[in-house]
């Protein structure tokens, strides 16, 4: 006889959730809470220490860099867009 192997975990973080909402909702909230818990990368000093302490307001543990990013994510693709054609109007004057 075979042994079965257990099924991955579909909600992860949402499963406090059980079965209400809806299997999109859980999903939705669950990429949310992994990309917000996740470690980034500091402007400051490159370290991979930065965390979320409230809402679009992310520091770093190991320089104490304070900045303010996206609400879930530290860099949001706005800013990056921004910064992109900074760059781009600062090369050419």
């Amino acid at each position: 006889m075979v042994k079965q192997t257990t099924k991955g975990r579909k909600s992860r973080s949402a499963a406090r959730f059980g079965p209400r909402y809806g299997r999109k909702s859980r999903k939705l909230v669950g990429d949310l809470e992994e990309k917000t818990k996740a470690l980034y990368d500091c402007p400051q000093c490159g370290r991979t220490k930065v965390y979320r302490e409230g809402t679009a307001i992310w520091s770093c543990s190991k320089c104490g860099y304070t900045f303010a990013g996206g609400s879930f994510i530290p860099e949001t693709s706005l800013g990056r867009s921004v910064l992109r054609s900074l760059k781009k109007t600062l090369e050419v004057e």
